[in-house]
């Protein structure tokens, strides 16, 4: 299970920093690549730039906690729950897949001969 892991190119895991105007404030925020490949992702799925995506992050945890004690964190986070939602999309749909491809005990064979 390892070496899946430790093979991955080194530059996923090397960081960069961008800069982002938040409400006219420039600020620098420090993430891996990998985390800027992902949020890039979210962003285009979303329609938006990245940086606006991040905006939006930041003004909806204002809104719903008040306060975010580390942004960077809540923002690898958020990239890992885009990632889960990812797979958990996939395996539901291929369990609907599985079950439309599958005849049941309980479906008719019409039309099938087995010989």
């Amino acid at each position: 299970m390892c070496e899946f892991f430790v093979t991955a190119d080194p530059i996923h895991y090397e960081s960069r920093t961008r800069s982002v105007r938040i409400h006219g404030v420039q600020t620098s925020i420090r993430l891996e690549n990998f985390v800027w490949d992902t949020l890039s992702t979210l962003a285009a799925e979303e329609g938006m730039t990245t940086n606006a995506l991040i905006v939006q992050f930041h003004d909806e945890i204002m809104r719903h906690r008040g306060d975010v004690q580390n942004f960077t964190s809540f923002l690898r986070v958020t990239c890992l729950r885009f990632l889960r939602r990812k797979c958990d999309q996939f395996e539901e749909a291929q369990q609907g897949k599985e079950l439309i491809e599958e005849p049941t005990a309980s479906s008719p064979n019409i039309g099938i001969t087995t010989h």
